[in-house]
């Protein structure tokens, strides 16, 4: 491959590189557990945003599931976030092949 190919190429996936995390600021994603009884929203930085617990979980002695409601619905959105991560990372980098073990950002 020319290397000022791959330079042009660098430079141009570098501002799209920018473009994806400005965008990042504004994105958050949903998980929830428990068949929607716990509902949890993180940031395109992966900061919990926002948490949502039906009444029906808030019952005495039920804490332990409670928590363990909260930590699965925390982990589906985490994963949703690094779908959507690598699916926009994917569109940045096009068809520029990196050598193995290289990542984005340079």
């Amino acid at each position: 491959m020319d290397i000022m190919k791959m330079m042009k190429q660098a430079k141009e996936m570098q501002s799209k590189m920018a473009d994806m995390q400005a965008s990042l600021a504004n994105l958050e994603v949903s998980g929830a557990s428990g068949g929607g009884l716990v509902s949890v929203t993180v940031t395109g930085a992966g900061a919990l945003a926002a948490l949502k617990i039906d009444p029906s979980l808030m019952q005495p002695g039920e804490q332990e599931i409670l928590e363990d409601l909260i930590v699965a619905a925390h982990a589906d959105a985490r994963a949703k976030l690094e779908t959507e991560l690598q699916k926009r990372m994917a569109e940045v980098t096009g068809g520029l092949q990196l050598p193995p073990g290289m990542k984005l950002p340079f």
